[in-house]
């Protein structure tokens, strides 16, 4: 199926669209800092420049978009245009994420991953489960944590 906008609007389009700062990634820093967990953002010594890095507690948190990410939720649906592009740039994606957690768990780091499915859409939870989830997770002692929609 064609795209029904011209290549240079939808281009701009996307570019619109930010990697960092993104609005559940500010409410999840946001929740975290009033609850007292101070961290670094975007920290690129680390693989993959995780979103929210914990120093202290030696975890790092990434903030991930389901169709971004290639989640197997009602969030992600692959493009009807240029299908095969869309696969092959999700499913990169996926790899990308995939060394980036081996990366850090070799290197001693804990990781968890926020969906944007547990934030939005019809299986969203209530934040502030996700907020108690993460800092318990935080100030535990548990190598990984994915928190995804109900």
């Amino acid at each position: 199926m064609p795209d029904i906008v011209p290549a240079d609007v939808r281009s701009r389009m996307m570019s619109g669209i930010r990697s960092k700062d993104t609005r559940p990634e500010l409410l999840l820093r946001k929740a975290l800092h009033a609850r007292g967990l101070r961290y670094r953002l975007h920290d690129r010594s680390l693989p993959g420049t995780p979103d929210i890095v914990l120093p202290r507690h030696r975890a790092t948190i990434q903030v991930h978009g389901c169709f971004w990410h290639g989640h197997d939720c009602h969030l992600y649906r692959l493009p009807a245009s240029r299908p095969d592009f869309w696969a092959a740039k999700i499913a990169r994606n996926r790899e990308v994420d995939a060394r980036s957690a081996a990366a850090l768990a070799a290197l001693g780091w804990r990781r968890a991953e926020v969906w944007e499915c547990a934030m939005r859409g019809r299986t969203r939870r209530p934040f502030d489960s996700i907020v108690d989830e993460c800092e318990d997770w935080v100030r535990g002692n548990d190598p990984e944590l994915v928190v995804r929609g109900v």
